[in-house]
């Protein structure tokens, strides 16, 4: 399982990387291999206001529909059209390929989620 240094991570299995006051949001390498092979992203839609905790996107895998919660508040301001037709992007490289851009609106949440050590902790305790 690839874990990435320099990213936070959620409870829920997902990663944000955080750039200034923005945020790219995707879901984890655990996330893609716990749900196979990957055959729809629901993506956000843009100016969408959500709360820390929101769904945000549903994944669709051969062998069931997952929701992505937001790890932290903010307003959508780019969703990664490329995974309308390409959603298998996510098995191949979910830390490259983003599902969510957004602006935060809470910079104190992300104190909540975890480093990648904290993360890989908390994912070896759930295999």
């Amino acid at each position: 399982m690839k874990i990435v240094e320099g990213l936070l991570y959620s409870n829920d299995h997902e990663w944000i990387k955080v750039e200034g006051k923005e945020a790219y949001i995707g879901i984890t390498d655990f996330a893609q291999h716990k749900l196979g092979e990957i055959v729809y992203v629901e993506l956000p839609q843009v100016d969408d206001e959500l709360n820390s905790g929101d769904v945000f996107s549903v994944v669709e895998s051969v062998k069931a529909a997952s929701d992505s919660y937001l790890p932290v508040s903010g307003k959508v301001v780019e969703a990664n059209e490329e995974l309308e037709g390409e959603p298998g992007l996510l098995n191949e490289d979910p830390y490259a390929n983003w599902i969510a851009k957004i602006e935060l609106s809470d910079e104190s949440e992300l104190e909540e989620l975890m480093n990648a050590e904290e993360y890989e902790d908390f994912c070896s305790k759930e295999e």
